[in-house]
């Protein structure tokens, strides 16, 4: 009886949440709100009935304690609250009462998406789709505050992917070119995504240790960082899901779908391209010649769709992709003090008055660090983990690797590690212990203060390096933790996980 209970709330949550998105990308293909609703109802329906009658998530009742139950149901609600609240906004943006924080205006009018939609409407006619006039007013001043031209009530983001990723909202621009309609079904899209990346990677675990992590992932959703981030648009917590989807992939051998996955994330955001190096330190060659095949595919795609113009534009623009001179946010004090990244903290020490902290000396700390995070990859690589291990070495790996950014503000930067933390509490005893020091920290990584609120920029650095150590610590425990035997579980090949 309870476990019929159990995996009602289950199956009714995840419905919930798929409804949502549902109806959100409803709106944006039909422009019906009514025939949203029903699509919404629909998803729904199905996916409450899939998880119900299919068993498509394995539940360890036994593995649950009562306290783990209590904190997923009411972190399960709030997430649900959270998640149809913002919907609201997302389906009619004059309804700025419903948005993450309301009282910012700049929260309300930042938009990541409308770079990736003004670069790809111009990609094949524009000579650089880098060019800041896309994106800025003509007066703006490269040493001041950026000037943002406007798309709607929504200010336009600079555009600082490689050109590959255009394929993908140029895509979606067939479906609806309008980008108030384009921003409802992005969200349905990305939505949907990560929620079945968390599915996934729950199903691929242990049954109990894949309930318990399944119990735990509410707090991700409800968390600020991912609230922030499903609202602006911005493409890290998909492109976080998708290396974890091909991963998973792999392990279960579709190397075929995986490798298309992998090349289409490596090569829109260039930091998952880490996981090549992990595959190649594994010696899965079958793996690296399809995400070495669907590469060629993509790149062939997107030649023949936008021509050779945005590729010579990001070769000139990636040094500055790099080293951080592209990013605007490094004009504000305020987003240079709660960047996360490793290469950032020079900006923050920048902030104290320390002499010679500026691009400089940020990109040797850069390089410094990526030979770092690679040979971690490696030596992570030739190691031998149990299945409930792999993903939190694989989101360990993804969090070294996005903190090697020159730029990373903590609306994307905290998902990884949130979900990460409930990967690593999935492999222990939920007792009381270990569920107050979850919520602890997590409460840790949802420190948020938005740009446009007035602080002093000094105690604001000197506050993210809380998340920001966080951060680092559960990456680098992933990569140490040893779980309890109990705890361990043969691999897929059949042989027991060699725990270095």
């Amino acid at each position: 009886m309870l476990t019929k209970l159990l995996r009602s709330l289950v199956a009714s949550s995840l419905g919930i949440a798929s409804g949502l998105f549902g109806f959100a990308a409803g709106v944006g293909i039909t422009n019906s709100w009514w025939e949203a609703a029903l699509l919404g109802v629909c998803v729904a329906g199905l996916i409450g009935w899939l998880v119900y009658t299919r068993a498509i998530v394995p539940l360890d009742e036994a593995a649950c304690s009562r306290g783990l139950k209590i904190v997923s149901g009411a972190a399960t609600l709030v997430a649900l609250l959270q998640l149809a609240r913002l919907t609201v906004f997302m389906v009619d943006p004059s309804q700025t009462a419903f948005s993450f924080v309301p009282s910012s205006t700049w929260e309300i009018e930042h938009s990541c998406l409308s770079a990736y939609h003004i670069s790809g409407q111009s990609a094949p006619s524009v000579p650089d789709v880098y060019d800041n006039s896309l994106y800025s007013m003509p007066d703006d001043d490269p040493n001041q505050l950026r000037k943002a031209r406007m798309l709607g009530p929504f200010k336009i983001d600079v555009f600082e992917y490689p050109p590959p990723f255009l394929l993908l909202p140029r895509t979606l621009q067939l479906l609806t070119p309008d980008f108030t309609h384009l921003r409802m079904l992005w969200f349905g899209c990305c939505g949907g995504v990560v929620l079945l990346a968390f599915v996934v990677v729950v199903r691929f675990m242990s049954p109990a240790a894949g309930t318990r992590a399944l119990l735990l992932s509410p707090i991700v959703w409800l968390s600020f960082p991912m609230i922030s981030n499903l609202q602006k648009g911005n493409a890290q917590a998909t492109v976080i899901a998708g290396a974890m989807l091909a991963m998973v992939l792999f392990e279960r051998r579709r190397e075929a779908w995986g490798g298309a996955i992998l090349a289409f994330v490596a090569m829109s955001k260039i930091y998952p391209g880490m996981l090549v190096i992990y595959l190649l330190a594994q010696r899965r060659w079958r793996a690296l010649a399809w995400t070495t095949a669907w590469g060629f595919v993509f790149l062939a795609v997107s030649f023949l769709d936008t021509g050779w113009a945005p590729y010579a534009a990001f070769l000139h623009h990636l040094p500055g992709i790099l080293g951080g001179e592209a990013f605007p946010a490094f004009r504000n004090p305020a987003a240079m003090a709660f960047n996360f990244s490793i290469p950032g903290l020079i900006f923050k020490l920048k902030l104290f008055g320390v002499p010679g902290m500026g691009f400089g000396a940020s990109k040797l700390v850069g390089w410094a660090y990526t030979l770092v995070v690679i040979a971690t990859t490696i030596v992570a690589g030739r190691r031998g983990f149990g299945d409930d291990r792999k993903p939190q070495i694989w989101m360990a790996i993804l969090i070294l690797a996005t903190l090697r950014s020159p730029f990373l503000p903590p609306g994307y930067a905290a998902i990884p590690p949130l979900w990460m933390l409930t990967l690593i509490a999935a492999t222990v005893v939920p007792n009381a212990k270990t569920l107050v020091t979850v919520i602890v920290t997590a409460a840790a990584l949802n420190l948020y203060w938005p740009v446009d609120w007035p602080i002093d920029p000094k105690l604001l650095a000197v506050g993210f390096l809380l998340p920001q150590t966080v951060t680092v610590i559960i990456a680098v425990l992933a990569l140490r933790f040893r779980p309890p035997v109990s705890a361990r579980r043969p691999d897929h090949h059949g042989s027991a996980p060699s725990e270095a």
